[in-house]
């Protein structure tokens, strides 16, 4: 089957071979999905010539009762998702992170218009006197770019990603075109026919590209805008295009990070805290597989606690269930790919020539419900780093799976040091009950 993209108001069918999407947990092709065929400067000219001026008409409160009732629409039709959001690897909590996560976005935006008045644009703040008698004064307006926003989302989250980033275009009144993973993109595909059918946005306001989108970033100007969610890697080789730089296009980019845990040298072992610390990291390395830009890669702990943690999270991760997510005793699902999870695998053995494995295994361990040698499935996997400020790469490599590292520290100094060797992690997390600790380290 060839996914259809939705662009200049029509569905069309990719051209060519496209990519091979298959069902992570047995291996089957689901559909073809691609770019090929798709004109690209007429999809901007139709979201900047339809899509913007039918959104700007609109005030901040239209737009945002116009969320809600997606929202609504959405929340009355999720169950449907479910069963497609399994074919990723997903399980059914992984998938309601996803499916239901992202519905709550469009009704936590839609909410934001109480604050942004019933009007077209937002005045910022008081005015400000510029001359000593008032004659000049100044005042900020935020008015809708008249332009159009690219979304390009991850594989990992096929339908918050898309609704996170819409809720906040259509709030503003800019339109958009959505390019999900194309390893991904058939659940995100399902939801956007249903928004389409519901008749719910203007005309222009949402198109898709389900395919790779190569030259999708071709002819946007000062008015245009892209959001980025991927690989540090893609994102810098992006935002440094000609066309990105020299046309001064906003770019935002979210991309993957070594996020650090810290357990505080007054959570000694047993006590609530370093439970609750332990409970954590082994929801972040199993939720989703892993494959989470905030799961948490790098677990620092007190060097004198290093071996009680090694011992904890190992049994926590023991009771984990591998398999099929349709079989509810199933805990955590297949990585999205066979692709990924060869890459993970390498940086896994990369990671492990420093870096023992202490849990886990890379071939020897059971799956539910399901062939290990056709899905993409991988154990948890924790390794210990013994010597984190001279064996660098567990802040440099990241296995973007079910993988997490423990490293010792001696003092709350050298815990930060370790966690800012991380360059800019997106999230870091200290476990304390002790305020002098917390707030050292924030």
């Amino acid at each position: 089957m060839k996914l259809e993209n939705f662009a200049e108001g029509k569905w069309i069918p990719h051209s060519g071979e496209g990519f091979s999407q298959y069902n992570a947990i047995t291996g089957d092709l689901i559909s073809t999905a691609g770019s090929e065929g798709l004109d690209y400067h007429a999809m901007h000219t139709y979201a900047r010539e339809v899509g913007g001026p039918a959104l700007r008409k609109m005030t901040f409160y239209e737009r945002g009762y116009m969320l809600k009732k997606l929202a609504l629409y959405l929340n009355g039709i999720k169950k449907k998702y479910y069963p497609i959001s399994y074919l990723s690897g997903a399980t059914k909590s992984d998938s309601w992170v996803d499916i239901d996560g992202g519905i709550g976005t469009l009704f936590s935006y839609a909410s934001l218009r109480r604050q942004l008045g019933n009007q077209r644009f937002y005045v910022d703040g008081d005015t400000a006197n510029i001359s000593k008698n008032g004659t000049f004064i100044g005042q900020h307006i935020l008015s809708p770019k008249q332009g159009v926003v690219i979304h390009i989302n991850a594989f990992n989250f096929p339908i918050w990603g898309m609704l996170e980033k819409v809720s906040v275009n259509l709030l503003a009144g800019v339109p958009a075109i959505v390019k999900p993973s194309e390893i991904t993109s058939y659940l995100t595909q399902a939801m956007v026919k249903d928004i389409i059918d519901s008749n719910i946005l203007p005309e222009g306001a949402l198109q898709l590209d389900c395919g790779k989108g190569i030259g999708i970033l071709e002819g946007l100007t000062s008015q245009d805008m892209v959001t980025f969610t991927g690989s540090a890697s893609t994102g810098q080789m992006l935002k440094n295009l000609p066309q990105i730089t020299e046309n001064s296009v906003h770019f935002n980019m979210e991309a993957d990070s070594l996020n650090a845990a810290v357990l505080g040298e007054d959570a000694v072992p047993g006590s609530e805290t370093f439970n609750l610390f332990v409970k954590e990291v082994r929801r972040e390395m199993t939720t989703k597989a892993g494959q989470k830009c905030t799961a948490v890669r790098r677990v620092i702990v007190p060097e004198k606690y290093l071996e009680d943690v090694q011992i904890a999270l190992s049994q926590n991760l023991q009771k984990t269930t591998i398999g099929n997510p349709a079989n509810e005793s199933v805990r955590m699902g297949a990585l999205v790919s066979r692709d990924q999870l060869k890459d993970v695998r390498e940086r896994v053995e990369l990671l492990a020539k420093n870096t023992p494995i202490v849990f886990g295994d890379l071939s020897n361990f059971d799956v539910v419900d399901a062939d290990k040698n056709k899905g993409a499935f991988l154990s948890p996997i924790l390794m210990v780093n013994d010597s984190p400020f001279t064996k660098t790469d567990s802040h440099t490599v990241e296995a973007f799976g079910p993988v997490s590292t423990i490293m010792p520290y001696h003092g709350i100094d050298e815990a930060i040091e370790l966690a800012k060797m991380g360059k800019g992690s997106l999230v870091s997390t200290i476990a304390t009950s002790d305020e002098e600790i917390a707030t050292n380290y924030v």
